[in-house]
């Protein structure tokens, strides 16, 4: 009985793992290969038709100076990555948690206001950070 209880802990826990290996491997090749130096990485393409920044613009930047330890340098370049990480990581742990402890994950089950409130947020900093007075926003 105990070999099954271990190979469905093992199953339940591929999800999470599967999810944390590419961006695990996405967080190891920015912090290899620097987003600073042109031709490395496509260019935003609302920046490249616009010259504004979406709430995303310098998020490369902002993991790759975290992978290197400067969270000064993350802060300038894109401070809702450096929010959101966090977040990801909590939530990630949580999956994990209830995947080894065998309790059913509420998959898609993300309340509307939870979803809403991150796009307001979203939607706020992208326009902030495209005005005057939110300059110190912008990578």
């Amino acid at each position: 009985m105990t070999g099954l209880r271990a190979r469905g802990r093992a199953r339940s826990m591929l999800a999470p793992l599967g999810v944390a290996a590419p961006l695990a491997a996405g967080a190891v090749l920015v912090a290899l290969v620097d987003p600073n130096q042109p031709g490395h990485y496509p260019v935003c393409p609302l920046y490249l038709l616009t010259g504004l920044y979406c709430p995303g613009c310098g998020g490369l930047r902002a993991v790759h100076d975290l992978a290197h330890g400067d969270l000064y340098g993350a802060a300038g370049m894109n401070p809702l990555v450096l929010v959101a990480i966090p977040f990801a990581v909590f939530w990630w742990g949580r999956w994990v948690l209830r995947a080894w402890q065998g309790r059913p994950t509420p998959m898609g089950k993300v309340r509307p206001g939870v979803l809403y409130g991150l796009l307001v947020i979203a939607v706020v900093f992208g326009v902030a950070r495209n005005l005057p007075f939110g300059h110190f926003l912008a990578p």
